[in-house]
C-alpha cells in the first residue's frame, strides 16, 4: 500500500487561500491599466499604509522576495558600499549571490539564533571606522534583518529599538525582509507591531508568498531618498509586473478584513501543535519554536521514519548520527496532517 506523504516543507507548497483565488477568478475579465497603476493596487496601498500608520510612506508591489532585496538593497547603497547582514540572513545563505550580482557585498555578522544584535553591528562598524585602511575596504551601508529570521526566531521591540540607535550612530539604513510577517506579527510574546516597524525602520516588506497569497510581496518605503525613481530601478531590476494588478488584488484581501493576521494565527498555532508532538516524543529542537518554521534535530532512524509519512527540509548533514530539519506550517495546514506525521 503506498502512503501519500503530507508535506511541511515550505509555506508555499500550496496555491492561495480560498478568499484570494475567487477574488482573482471573480476579477479575471475586468480589464485596467498596467504595471500597478490599477484601481486594486491603489486600494492595496491605501489598506497597507494604513495598517502600518504611514500615510507618507510609498508601498511598491514585487512578485518575489529575492526580486524585492536585490532591488531595495540596490536602491538604498552606494557603489562602495555593502550591507550587514546575519551569518544565517536569507541575502546571505539563499539567494544565489543576487546581492552580489547587483555589485554590493554582503557583509556577514556572527548571530545568535538567526537574531542580529545592536552590538555586533556596532562592533563591525567600529572597526570599520577605527581601520586606517578603511578607505580600502567595503564600507557598511545598510543593515539587512529578516523578521522571523531564517531559524524562524523573532525581534522584540527593544532589539530593533537598540539597532535603530546604532544605525543612526552610523548612517545606516535599516530594511526588514518580511517574507514570513504574518507569522512573526502574532507569535506568542510579539510585541512588534507593524506600525512600530514603520517606524523603526527605513524600509521593509510584507511578504505575501509565504502568508497565504499565490504570489507576491510588499515593499513600503519611509526613505525619502530613495521613493524618487524608484519605479525606474523596479523596471531596470525586471520586477515591473505588467499584469500588475494581480499582486495589488491579493494585498487587498490580505489586508481589508484582518485576513493577513489570520493566516499568520493559523500557521503559529498549528506549528505550536506540531511541535508538542515533538516534544511528546522527546525531539529536541535546534532553536525553541517561536513561530511556523520548526527546527528540530533527528537521528537517522528518526528522519527516516518521519520520511516515509512526510516532506520536509533536511538543513544540516548528519554528525554523530544526528541532523537539523525543518518542519514549515501556513494557512493550509491541518491538524490531521500532524496527526498522520506521527500515526
Amino acid at each position: 500500500m503506498t502512503v501519500t506523504r503530507v508535506s511541511f516543507e515550505n509555506d508555499y507548497n500550496a496555491g492561495c487561500h480560498p478568499d484570494l483565488l475567487k477574488a482573482l477568478v471573480e476579477t479575471n475579465t475586468v480589464q485596467t491599466t498596467g504595471y500597478g497603476l490599477d484601481p486594486y493596487s491603489d486600494e492595496a496601498r491605501a489598506l497597507i499604509k494604513s495598517a502600518c500608520g504611514v500615510p507618507g510612506a510609498d508601498v511598491h508591489f514585487f512578485v518575489g522576495g529575492t526580486q524585492a532585496n536585490l532591488t531595495v538593497i540596490a536602491g538604498l547603497l552606494k557603489t562602495w558600499q555593502g550591507v550587514l547582514s546575519a551569518d544565517t540572513g536569507h541575502i546571505n545563505t539563499h539567494e544565489a549571490g543576487a546581492i552580489e550580482a547587483t555589485g554590493h557585498k554582503v557583509l556577514v555578522v556572527p548571530s545568535h539564533d538567526g537574531l542580529l544584535s545592536a552590538d555586533a553591528i556596532d562592533l563591525v562598524c567600529r572597526a570599520y571606522a577605527e581601520d586606517p585602511t578603511a578607505e580600502h575596504m567595503v564600507q557598511s551601508g545598510m543593515i539587512y534583518l529578516s523578521h522571523p529570521t531564517e531559524l524562524g526566531t523573532i525581534y522584540k521591540k527593544s532589539e530593533l529599538v537598540a539597532i535603530r540607535k546604532v544605525a543612526d550612530r552610523w548612517n545606516l539604513s535599516i530594511y526588514i525582509d518580511g517574507a514570513r510577517l504574518a507569522s512573526a506579527l502574532t507569535a506568542k510574546g510579539a510585541d512588534l507591531d507593524l506600525a512600530s516597524i514603520a517606524k523603526l525602520s527605513d524600509v521593509f516588506s510584507i511578504g505575501g508568498t509565504k502568508c497565504g497569497a499565490l504570489f507576491g510581496e510588499a515593499v513600503v518605503i519611509n526613505k525619502e531618498s530613495l521613493k524618487q525613481d524608484f519605479r525606474s530601478l523596479i523596471k531596470q531590476r525586471g520586477g515591473l509586473l505588467a499584469k500588475g494588478r494581480l499582486i495589488g488584488l491579493q494585498f487587498v484581501e490580505l489586508f481589508r478584513d484582518g485576513l493577513y493576521y489570520e493566516i499568520g494565527k493559523h500557521a503559529n498555532s498549528m506549528a505550536m501543535a506540531l511541535a508538542e508532538e515533538f516534544r511528546a516524543h522527546q525531539i529536541e529542537f535546534f532553536v525553541p519554536p517561536v513561530s511556523n518554521q520548526l527546527f528540530v534535530i533527528l537521528n537517522e532512524d528518526e528522519a527516516a521514519r518521519f520520511g516515509e509519512r512526510a516532506v520536509f527540509e533536511q538543513i544540516t548533514p548528519f554528525e554523530n548520527g544526528r541532523g537539523v530539519f525543518r518542519f514549515v506550517t501556513s494557512y493550509a495546514t491541518r491538524r490531521e496532517q500532524i496527526d498522520t506525521l506521527f500515526s
